[in-house]
């Protein structure tokens, strides 16, 4: 049997007890890797921190332009929005409250308004040319009009409308004599607007050469 431990001796001759042995639990590292939301990245954007910036684009480019191509459908006009969101990214981070929601739901929110405002912008431009298409008609209706204002006999109307094809016989009759307007037309005779403009414009000059009625 082992002679029982002997007492440390104390300096003063009092002994003293050997301290416990206690087990010394790891101290869990910093996580210096980790990286900063998007919350964080817009605030830093908002202090001009271009570094910030470049990774908001980095995480959001794709998402960006996925949302913008499926509300635009063409991809160079999706582009040029993305471009912009973030150009208004880069000028207006300092407007976003996280209160209110969170960066992604404030950055696909401003990537929507864009990509309508494309939307409408392009649908105006082609009502415009639409108007433009419209007129050119309208004048060459109104051609005819005057001749036959002018002292042209009904009959001669009607016989030069059988020269034409029926459906710019009909085209013109809608449009001219019914007071349908070309689009109506077209939904009328099931036929696509742009072949009804087309069969209008063959059809008035026919009709214009028939009765003698200068361009």
């Amino acid at each position: 049997m082992p002679p029982p431990e002997s007492p440390v001796p104390h300096p003063q001759g009092r002994p003293q007890r050997t301290p416990p042995r206690r087990s010394l639990t790891p101290v869990p590292e910093r996580d210096t890797d980790r990286q900063p939301s998007a919350e964080e990245l817009l605030g830093m954007t908002a202090l001009g921190q271009e570094s910030a910036f470049e990774q908001l684009y980095d995480a959001f480019a794709a998402r960006v332009f996925g949302l913008a191509r499926r509300i635009v459908r063409d991809p160079s006009q999706a582009e040029e929005v993305a471009q912009e969101v973030f150009l208004e990214i880069w000028r207006r981070a300092s407007r976003f409250d996280p209160t209110r929601g969170s960066a992604t739901s404030w950055i696909m929110t401003l990537t929507h308004a864009r990509a309508v405002d494309r939307v409408r912008s392009a649908q105006s431009a082609s009502d415009r040319e639409t108007k433009v298409a419209q007129a050119s008609v309208e004048r060459d209706i109104d051609t005819v009009v005057e001749a036959v204002e002018s002292g042209l006999e009904r009959r001669a109307v009607q016989r030069c409308l059988g020269t034409l094809t029926e459906l710019q016989r009909e085209s013109i009759t809608l449009a001219y004599y019914s007071g349908y307007t070309y689009r109506e037309v077209a939904e009328l005779l099931t036929a696509p607007l742009p072949t009804i403009k087309t069969r209008l414009r063959d059809g008035l000059i026919r009709l214009r050469d028939c009765l003698g009625v200068g361009a």
